[in-house]
């Protein structure tokens, strides 16, 4: 996932992002959201939350860097750069400031499956970034001076996210070799020479197939009611035509039959590391059930300080200073589960993956016990509490999730989900997605100096 003014999110072997999981609001919050689709085809979701008078208003497009042409990688997060430069109402620069000077805060960011622009307002000034985000829908102009501009900062930011980084460049790597076919194995932010490729109508040609009501889902969560919102929404989105959408086509991994290794030395990594992940199915793709006792085995494995992996392996043997397990599982395809290890010092990092491996095959032949689980069903029931506090946390949650293949009804059931997880299911997972045929190792050795890149 790729952030403005942030840090580049890519999925990395090595600094596992998906560890702290967003938990998703409780079910008696669910029962109140409301949903409706306009004439245009735009789908609005809207989340009350009225202790305080603030608003998360975000604007989901069904389209990703999953989703753009072969050989034309960084498309979708190039225009999310370039969708800042304005319209013809709103001038280069004035979208941010608007929004400051009215005491919001915005961002945009993309992803394999979505691209998604968010502010948080006080309430009074919902309107205000609704007619914002309606008016750069289809009004956005930039031209070849824009898109030249905007190339060097991508490239830079390219440099120092990911070329800089040894352990995001592994990250790139073991991607690339997780995925043989799909596009999931290229960077959101796009392979370096096909940045410098895109041109100025790649990029509005892909603006206007993606940009539409029909191609979106607007979320709104906060100090709003249904019956609020929905004059609003038809008096700045309603008005906009909906768009011929492409089909969002995508090849299927073909079967994957040998365990791959990717090893990178640098001298710029400050210690060696370990990752070894799987293709998995995720909510939307593949075995359903899987897909939460996955989320649950995990949340096991890796979910606190006593956790199975920490407490073995860092508190128990003293082999590494970190181990865990993470499970990606939002994405629209497939999805992937792993675990990694940093070894103590003066630990080889061959002793260190032997321990880690050690402790996959115990969990595959004994699996996870009743108490464990129970533990970490305490613990997610605990998350969700915390979870409401968060209106643009919660609004995030639906939103990603309805781009990739969700309904409002089983993101609202996924507690009761969870919580109906048996041992059984979690340990058949477990055997089914750990497999050595669709395994990357990802190793990161430090290098001395003048050797590696």
């Amino acid at each position: 996932m790729i952030v403005r003014h942030s840090a580049l999110h890519l999925i990395l072997v090595l600094v596992m992002s998906f560890i702290a999981v967003e938990q998703p609001v409780a079910a008696e919050t669910s029962s109140r959201i409301t949903e409706t689709t306009l004439p245009n085809g735009l789908k609005i979701v809207v989340i009350p939350d009225h202790r305080a008078p603030v608003v998360s208003h975000v604007i989901w497009y069904k389209v990703g860097a999953a989703d753009e042409p072969r050989g034309k990688s960084g498309i979708a997060h190039f225009l999310e750069h370039l969708m800042f430069k304005g319209t013809a109402e709103v001038p280069e620069g004035q979208f941010s400031y608007i929004v400051a000077r009215n005491g919001g805060t915005e961002n945009a960011f993309t992803s394999y499956d979505f691209t998604a622009y968010h502010e948080s307002v006080a309430r009074d000034r919902l309107e205000l970034v609704m007619r914002l985000e309606a008016d750069r829908m289809t009004n956005l102009i930039m031209s070849e001076q824009d898109v030249e501009a905007e190339r060097q900062v991508i490239l830079e930011e390219r440099r120092m996210r990911v070329d800089n980084d040894p352990a995001a460049v592994l990250g790139e790597q073991v991607r690339a070799t997780q995925f043989y076919v799909h596009p999931y194995g290229w960077p959101v932010i796009g392979w370096e020479h096909e940045i410098e490729a895109l041109t100025y109508q790649d990029i509005v040609d892909f603006y206007r197939r993606h940009y539409a009501p029909n191609n979106a889902v607007l979320v709104v969560a906060g100090d709003i009611t249904a019956e609020e919102l929905r004059p609003l929404a038809e008096r700045y989105y309603g008005a906009i035509p909906a768009a011929e959408v492409p089909e969002r086509l995508r090849p299927e991994e073909p079967p994957q039959r040998a365990a791959r290794r990717v090893v990178l030395e640098d001298a710029r990594a400050a210690q060696p590391s370990l990752s070894i992940s799987y293709l998995a199915p995720s909510y939307n793709h593949g075995n359903e059930t899987d897909a939460y006792a996955l989320e649950v085995l995990a949340e096991v494995l890796a979910g606190s300080s006593t956790s199975r992996l920490y407490s073995e392996l860092v508190v128990g043997q003293g082999v590494a200073v970190s181990a865990g397990a993470w499970y990606n599982g939002d994405s629209l395809d497939d999805g992937r589960f792993g675990f990694w290890i940093m070894p103590a010092i003066d630990v080889d990092i061959d002793d260190a993956e032997a321990a880690l491996v050690a402790e996959i095959d115990r969990l595959l032949a004994d699996g996870i016990t009743e108490a464990g689980l129970e533990r970490v069903k305490q613990r997610i029931r605990a998350d969700l509490v915390y979870a409401r506090d968060s209106v643009a946390g919660i609004a995030h949650w639906y939103g990603s999730r309805l781009t990739t293949g969700m309904t409002v009804e089983e993101i609202g059931d996924w507690p009761d989900r969870i919580e109906a997880v048996t041992v059984d299911q979690v340990n058949a997972a477990a055997r089914r997605v750990i497999v050595d045929d669709t395994s990357v190792t990802g190793v990161l050795l430090p290098a001395a100096i003048g050797q590696g890149t």
